[in-house]
């Protein structure tokens, strides 16, 4: 599980990219809650547009690295939980997810699907009533040249996050027994 985390790798240091990043806007919980289920339908319909610029590609690459950072989102109450250390790289993800949904708003795209979605989740917000609802990241701004990542040592102290992946953990070494057993040689008594 461990060689699945992200990591940063800078061993020839420098990058062929500009090294300036896209400021993006905070989002409150309230939206973050709204947002997260339609991450896949964002992120589906940003990846089907064809004509694209700069922007657009850099939000987009950062809210799918920033997303692998949060563990795909797969941890529990990652979005709900203000004191989960996945919260506030969720906040990244999903404001990034949200630029990318309004940057597709203003390029030359296909406006039908964009704005059914941006209709689907201003619907969800009004419904749910949740946009008023602060948390500690909420007024925190992102950039697409600073990646957010979850404190180890504060995942050790939250007992969901740490259950988790102590869980995983255990059902791939629970996995690795059983592979082994079954490629054991049977002996003949």
């Amino acid at each position: 599980m461990l060689s699945g985390w992200p990591a940063s790798v800078a061993a020839h240091g420098g990058s062929s990219g500009s090294q300036t990043g896209i400021p993006i806007p905070s989002l409150t919980h309230g939206e973050m809650a709204v947002i997260a289920p339609y991450y896949g339908r964002i992120i589906s319909l940003a990846e089907s547009v064809s004509d694209t610029d700069e922007t657009f590609r850099r939000l987009l690459n950062f809210a799918e690295i920033q997303r692998a950072y949060c563990l795909w989102g797969l941890m529990p109450d990652s979005v709900s939980d203000e004191e989960s250390p996945f919260n506030e790289c969720s906040h990244a993800y999903l404001a990034a997810a949200k630029a990318v949904l309004l940057q597709m708003r203003v390029m030359k795209v296909e406006k039908a699907p964009v704005d059914d979605l941006v209709s689907d989740i201003d619907t969800a917000l009004v419904r749910n009533n949740l946009s008023l609802i602060l948390c500690k990241f909420s007024g925190e701004s992102f950039n697409t040249a600073d990646l957010i990542r979850p404190k180890l040592a504060d995942i050790a102290v939250h007992a969901k996050s740490l259950a988790a992946i102590l869980s995983a953990g255990l059902l791939v070494l629970a996995g690795l027994w059983l592979a082994a057993r079954a490629l054991r040689p049977k002996t003949q008594p």
